[in-house]
């Protein structure tokens, strides 16, 4: 028979074994920065602020960080410095650190070395992305001052209506055609089917007994109802989240999947009463997917981590992309899309993919790039009966991560992503060996 004052101890131990410490941070960027690397209109004024939202989870191995920030992308040398930065705030290593953008174009990019390779075009305000990571930094240090315990976790799903369509669903003669983007105002491209999507959305949130402490929620799809008018906004996907967050004064994190080749523009013609209408869809899957979400115990938590090389398409030589970028009688866009793409050539650094998981049937999987929703699909299928949700758009420095036949297919994504072909079969081994149990 345990005595009182021993099971009592047993049980502040266990209470204690997991805490988690969320963090929030304003990274609205001044008017004038650029925005989508110079690729849009720079910011004239804010719709909504652009936050860094995350969670700092504690137990006996180095803390994890898992971050989602409301920017278009953090790309190469800059995703792993800030890695480094919030690393450091926490207390752990920078291969802990899962920092993702949602993807929202009328925000940021970060990529410091294409800035360098073209100063006379802005592709971003280096000081005001330095200030927000700073930000970032001591949000996370005053969150964990005071970290609450978690005792239980909950998962749950729910379907979202009429936000996903794949882009890539016009196929002539095994070619791909026209593609209706985040809007479409295209009546045919509009009729055509919604295509392959994971039409789910997922809900992991975290709880001290019956309180609720926090939720992330994931869902595959370009999080754009338009952009492009230099009004900075944290759109649909954004905010879905904040009214949630306002709604059960507990954070709601949101990440976006593998959606490279997912928009929204089945159902969106692009117009501004379309964001709201958005919006109130992802709500409704986010409050859906916790209504019958399953509560259990949190035993164990295990990162994973395992760092990629992948390698330039050589259909796209450094030697080539310098002469487009070079060219000033070349549009603006154009040469910053070379530039981008000599990043990842000249980057050569491995690229993280790791993994969070909770107990045996629960994991967090994060990706770079812009994965294609197959990816998502491939990762859920390692783990049968198991709950996998998955975080793309981490180090963009990829560009694009299309599939092998996708390059054949042609159409937008594969002229834009700057991984080889091949590089299919390395991350979805990457993917069996994270999910490996």
């Amino acid at each position: 028979m345990v005595k009182p004052l021993l099971l009592l101890s047993l049980l502040s131990v266990q209470a204690f074994a997991f805490q988690i410490a969320p963090f929030r941070a304003d990274v609205t960027p001044p008017i004038g920065a650029p925005l989508c690397g110079g690729l849009v209109k720079p910011a004239v004024g804010v719709s909504e602020p652009l936050l860094a939202l995350g969670v700092v989870l504690l137990s006996d191995e180095k803390p994890v960080v898992l971050c989602a920030i409301d920017f278009c992308e953090i790309r190469g040398a800059d995703h792993i410095h800030w890695r480094e930065v919030l690393a450091r705030a926490a207390g752990t290593s920078a291969e802990r650190v899962a920092l993702h953008s949602l993807h929202q174009h009328n925000a940021p990019l970060v990529d410091n070395a294409a800035q360098k390779l073209l100063p006379e075009i802005a592709i971003l305000d280096a000081a005001a992305t330095d200030k927000a990571l700073q930000g970032i930094a001591d949000a996370i240090q005053a969150a964990l001052k005071a970290p609450q315990p978690v005792t239980h976790i909950s998962t749950g799903e729910a379907k979202v209506l009429e936000v996903a369509g794949n882009r890539r669903v016009q196929v002539i003669d095994g070619k791909v055609g026209k593609m209706r983007g985040s809007g479409s105002k295209d009546p045919v491209l509009r009729a055509l089917p919604e295509g392959l999507i994971d039409p789910f959305l997922k809900t992991v949130s975290f709880w001290n007994g019956e309180k609720k402490l926090a939720a992330l929620h994931y869902y595959a799809t370009h999080p754009m109802s338009y952009y492009g008018d230099g009004i900075v906004s944290h759109d649909f996907a954004g905010i879905a989240r904040e009214k949630r967050t306002q709604e059960e004064g507990v954070p709601h994190l949101y990440f976006t999947g593998c959606g490279g080749n997912i928009g929204a523009g089945k159902y969106n013609d692009g117009t501004p009463p379309m964001r709201p209408l958005l919006a109130g869809r992802i709500h409704a899957a986010m409050v859906e997917s916790e209504k019958n979400a399953k509560r259990v115990p949190l035993t164990k938590l295990v990162w994973k981590h395992v760092p990629v090389v992948l390698q330039p398409d050589p259909e796209f030589s450094e030697e080539r992309m310098l002469k487009v970028m070079q060219n000033t009688a070349t549009a603006a866009t154009t040469r910053i899309a070379a530039a981008l793409r000599i990043g990842f050539i000249r980057h050569r650094k491995p690229i993280p993919f790791t993994s969070l998981h909770f107990g045996d049937d629960v994991c967090l999987v994060h990706l770079p790039g812009e994965s294609f929703v197959e990816y998502q699909l491939f990762a859920q299928q390692q783990r049968a009966g198991g709950f996998i949700c998955t975080a793309s758009y981490g180090d963009g420095v990829t560009g694009y991560i299309p599939l092998e036949q996708s390059f054949a297919e042609g159409g937008y994504e594969p002229s834009q992503a700057y991984a080889a072909p091949n590089s299919e079969k390395v991350i979805k081994q990457t993917l069996s060996d994270l999910l490996k149990k």
